[in-house]
Order: structure tokens, then C-alpha cells, then sequence
């Protein structure tokens, strides 16, 4: 095992995992969001080694030149890469807040993969912690310590916070699946300072320089921690990933209704499936965030084994400099319908598309 990460395992058995699973079973309070629609406060505060002097590319954590990162979400790490002939170089976790999640920490170690916490609510998980709850400091607990177990990890970390808010699926969504309002706990402007509290918290540094910052966006201060304290700066990216068009599909739960300000985004992201091979709207969200690296967080062949599809889609990449990360959902059991390995043809086609110099295997650290 790596030997930052025999560090983090000794603190298994001390108080900050005991802290955090007391955090997973306690209950968490609503409040009400006030934070401002606009966006401000200091961008950049993460870097490759917690530094805030870092340089704009290590602090985006993206592959050098021209180079993609390949990646994978979900099981079968060594057939997919069997499959693909391409080792992933980020491997993608689902987690749900105030879940203890060393396991997607160790399978990145064991895998020699950069890490992407794909980070949720769900109320199947027993946290029904809304996004005004989050915006007012319920949600503080977990966040204090996620940034000390990323801290001791010593390595990057992609956080893709609340992935695909505008699909009415996710609890964290402003709309029902009928397009009415889940009310102001839910709302767009909860959602954004919800977003604003949880990247300006884990860039780290001092308490009472944070206080100040989330006092700025009308957020109260960082809860259950001092403010002579300071959270530790780590290597983090912060990707925004919404759907190109919402579900519903209505103005409502547009991807830009939850836009949380460039300040507080560092790649903008989305998911594409073979089963809805929208290449239109795509286009028209790719142009939307110009000055982004974008990351296809999520895709993945559905219900049929079409490599046209992979063409199309790695057309696309090629054509589209700023796609800097691929990760592709295997899903979590062998009765997924994303398994590529139900899906011969494609997974020939994947081979043949990814096998250049271009898509890494593996990344700088």
C-alpha cells in the first residue's frame, strides 16, 4: 500500500473517522439560503501541492499539451482495461455525503489512479440534506473531514460535486419530475450557494479567512470547527456537471438556472450516453463554457452495441481541444446495462479509437 496512505488508514481507528461516522447516523437540520445569485471570491486557491501560488494548470489538475486523461467509473477495473487496452488514469467513485468512502481512496492507490469523487445527497443513503441545509453549514461536518482525508491522501482529487442537478431524479434537484418547484430549500439560488460554501471550504485555509469569504456571499461561518483553526489546502478540482438539457426538459432545469459562477468552477462537465446520443445539444453546450477543460464525467454505451456511436463520440474529442478527461460508466453490478463488456463491438471500436499517444493511461502523479 502506498505510504500516504498508510498515514490515513491509521486515522481509521482515531477521532476523525469517528467523527465522520457520527456525522453519517446524526441528523441534519434544514435552514434557509441566502446566498446572492452573482459570483465573487478568489478563485484558484488550490494547487498541485496545496499551494496557493500554484500554477493555473496544476490547480486544474488537467493532462499536459494536447493529452487526454482515459478514466473509469464503477467495477471491472482490469477487464475494462483488458477490453480497452488503455490502464484509466482517473478512477471515478459515487459517494454520498457523510459516507465514509476509504474505499474509493484505496481502490485509486491499488489502481494507480488519480482519484474523482462523484459527490451526492440521497435520501436511499439517509441523507436528506437539502441544498439550503448545505448552503447554512449543515453539511460542515463532512466537509471538514474530506478535506483532512484529502489532505492525507497527499495526491489530487476531482470533486464533481452534485452531479446532474437539473435531473429531477437527484434529491438535490430544484423541480419535480413534473416540473413543479421542490420549494426554497430546493431552489436554483439554494443550489448556488450551496455549491459556493462547499468549494470555498475545501480550497482550505485559515478558519477566519474562509469566514470572511463565505460572510461576503451572505453564508454563515464555518460551523463545528474553530476560527483560529485552518483547513488544509489540498490539490482539488472542482467540476461542474449538469445534463445539456434538463430532466424535464424545461427552462426551469436548464443547465445554466444552476451555474454557480466561473470563480467556483474549475472544468465544466457532462454526461453522454449512446442511448441518447444528443451530438447537437452538446455542441451547443461546449460553446456555452468557453474558457473551461471539459470532462465527460459519465459515458457510456446503453442498450445497444453500435461502434458509429464511439466514432461520433471520439469525432467529437478530437475536434473539441478543451475535452481533457473521459470517464467511462461501467456501473456497479454485472446487471448494468453500461458494462461494456456487454458490448463487443463498441469496446473493438473503443480500442482502436484510444490506443494513440493522446489518451494517458496514467497521470503525472
Amino acid at each position: 500500500m502506498n505510504k500516504r496512505w498508510r498515514r490515513l488508514g491509521r486515522l481509521v481507528a482515531g477521532g476523525v473517522a469517528s467523527a465522520a461516522l457520527i456525522f453519517c447516523t446524526g441528523a441534519v437540520a434544514d435552514g434557509a439560503a441566502t446566498g446572492p445569485s452573482g459570483s465573487s471570491g478568489a478563485s484558484g486557491v488550490s494547487g498541485a501541492s496545496g499551494s496557493s501560488s500554484a500554477t493555473a494548470s496544476s490547480s486544474l489538475l488537467t493532462p499536459p499539451g494536447d493529452t487526454v486523461f482515459t478514466g473509469l467509473t464503477g467495477i471491472d477495473a482490469s477487464a475494462f482495461q483488458s477490453e480497452t487496452g488503455k490502464h484509466p488514469a482517473v478512477l471515478g467513485a459515487f459517494i454520498t455525503w457523510g459516507q465514509s468512502c476509504y474505499w474509493a481512496f484505496n481502490d485509486a492507490v491499488s489502481e494507480h489512479a488519480r482519484l474523482m469523487l462523484h459527490l451526492e445527497t440521497s435520501t436511499a443513503h439517509g441523507s436528506d440534506l437539502t441544498p439550503a441545509a448545505i448552503a447554512q453549514g449543515g453539511g460542515d461536518s463532512y466537509l471538514l473531514w474530506l478535506a483532512d482525508t484529502i489532505a492525507q491522501y497527499e495526491a489530487p482529487v476531482y470533486i464533481r460535486l452534485l452531479p446532474e442537478m437539473n435531473n429531477a431524479n437527484n434529491p438535490y434537484s430544484a423541480d419535480n419530475m413534473d416540473g413543479s418547484s421542490r420549494g426554497p430549500a430546493y431552489s436554483h439560488g439554494a443550489f448556488k450557494a450551496a455549491w459556493r460554501r462547499v468549494v470555498t471550504i475545501l480550497r482550505g485555509g485559515p478558519v477566519s479567512t474562509i469566514n470572511a469569504k463565505l460572510a461576503s456571499l451572505g453564508l454563515p461561518a464555518v460551523q463545528d470547527t474553530a476560527p483560529t483553526d485552518t483547513i488544509p489546502t489540498s490539490s482539488i478540482a472542482f467540476i461542474w456537471g449538469p445534463e445539456t438539457a434538463g430532466t424535464p426538459n424545461t427552462p426551469s432545469e436548464s443547465a445554466a438556472s444552476y451555474w454557480p459562477g466561473s470563480d467556483y468552477v474549475d472544468w465544466v462537465g457532462t454526461d453522454f450516453y449512446s442511448q441518447f446520443p444528443n451530438f447537437a445539444g452538446l455542441e451547443t453546450f461546449y460553446k456555452d463554457y468557453p474558457h473551461k477543460p471539459f470532462a465527460f464525467a459519465e459515458w457510456a454505451m446503453w442498450n445497444t452495441d453500435n461502434p458509429a456511436f464511439v466514432q461520433e463520440f471520439f469525432n467529437f474529442i478530437k475536434t473539441h481541444k478543451r475535452v481533457k478527461m473521459i470517464l467511462y460508466n461501467n456501473g456497479y453490478t454485472a446487471s448494468s446495462p453500461l458494462l461494456l463488456s456487454k458490448y463487443p463491438a463498441a469496446a473493438a471500436e473503443i480500442h482502436k479509437q484510444v490506443a494513440g499517444a493522446r489518451y494517458l493511461a496514467y497521470a503525472p502523479q
